[in-house]
């Protein structure tokens, strides 16, 4: 698979200077982790999940979370259960589609489902990439990732796994830093099946009775954005100790009351794309633009996402723009010991090599999972191309 692989060869050229590479479940947790993109989260009870598994990887959706956890009540833990096994079944006969699946992981409750449910998917549990292991703290998650090893030896297949930091003692400030630096320990003994960390905001917001409205990213709530902060501080550094940590959910998918101005700019979209510019608005999709560009720059990749239309824009936003490839590159060239300043090729920046070193690996890694755009081709273009 790889990312806008649903475009025609064509339209990929007519974007790219370099097009996206392949990957899929048996790459490096390294390169799986920045490829990720935007994880589409769908309940396990849907009827029609196959099908939907396979719409989505038509539309360039590369990784899915099915879901047996918050996304349904209690009482249907049996059922969505027994619904997977169906659904798997079904997609392992018709090989999904045209093409391969998304990276597909199961979210559970409990670490009894990991164990029950490879046993029970046999020959379609190769289509499985993994788990997403709910409420993991130094204290729940051993026994997760213990059943996780045991699957594993079972099925006779690597099984990955992405931890949810969603409980209230990483929040709580009493608890936070303790909490967080023994979360690292435990993940550290499994760092060879963690492709990322990702983070449950909405359950953070839950603890203080909290919900951030469509005008508001998750960087505005500085509860949130204080723990995003303290996460990417313990869990995101870029000293060969750190994971891939995933941008929170965004909830909204539907035209909401505004309260505020739009936060697009309209030259970006003027004479070309003015249409595109007023769905997203209209959509409350502009917060969401504004908090993907808040996760990069806060030291996040992906993105949690529940509904399908979210998925263009963070691919887009992900694509690494010509100028920061060109950056990247010539501070790469001048090497780890070379050091010194360097003009930027496009004469409106500095590029000093030590400093922006782990920066620019960080950029080409992006560059080799989501492609470089062609010089003159931006974010307007690429999202345009995505939904189309």
């Amino acid at each position: 698979m790889r990312h806008f692989g649903h475009l025609s060869p064509a339209r990929r050229h007519a974007l790219f200077h370099r097009e996206p590479a392949e990957f899929g479940p048996g790459s490096p947790v390294g390169t799986l982790g920045a490829a990720l993109g935007a994880t589409l989260y769908s309940p396990a009870t849907r009827p029609r999940l196959a099908a939907d598994v396979g719409k989505q990887a038509a539309a360039g959706v590369v990784s899915m979370v099915l879901c047996l956890e918050d996304s349904i009540s209690d009482a249907d833990v049996p059922g969505a259960e027994d619904n997977l096994v169906r659904q798997f079944d079904e997609l392992h006969g018709n090989g999904a589609g045209d093409g391969e699946p998304p990276l597909l992981f199961i979210r559970v409750r409990a670490p009894e489902q990991i164990t029950r449910l490879t046993a029970r998917l046999g020959d379609s549990g190769r289509l499985l990439t993994g788990f997403v292991l709910p409420k993991f703290t130094a204290a729940t998650g051993p026994a997760f990732l213990d059943a996780v090893t045991g699957a594993e030896v079972v099925s006779g297949r690597r099984l990955l796994v992405m931890p949810v930091l969603e409980s209230p003692e990483l929040l709580h400030l009493e608890t936070r830093g303790a909490g967080l630096t023994a979360v690292a320990r435990v993940l550290e003994k499994h760092r060879d099946r963690i492709p990322a960390v990702r983070l449950g905001v909405t359950d953070f917001c839950s603890a203080y009775a909290l919900r951030r409205s469509p005008d508001m990213t998750a960087y505005d709530v500085q509860l949130v954005a204080s723990v995003i902060a303290d996460v990417v501080n313990v869990l995101g550094r870029a000293d060969g100790s750190g994971h891939v940590v995933t941008g929170p959910v965004w909830e909204y998918f539907r035209s909401q009351t505004r309260l505020f101005k739009p936060q697009l700019r309209n030259s970006p979209f003027s004479g070309r794309a003015e249409d595109l510019r007023t769905r997203l608005i209209k959509h409350d999709m502009d917060a969401l633009l504004r908090e993907i560009v808040l996760d990069h720059a806060n030291g996040l990749l992906g993105k949690t996402c529940i509904h399908p239309s979210h998925v263009a824009p963070v691919h887009a936003l992900s694509v690494v723009s010509h100028e920061e490839f060109s950056d990247a590159a010539d501070i790469l060239r001048s090497g780890p010991a070379g050091g010194g300043v360097l003009r930027s090729a496009y004469t409106n920046k500095m590029n000093e090599v030590k400093p922006h070193l782990a920066w620019a690996r960080r950029t080409m890694l992006r560059a080799e999972v989501f492609g470089v755009a062609r010089d003159g081709v931006d974010f307007v273009d690429l999202l345009t191309a995505g939904l189309a």
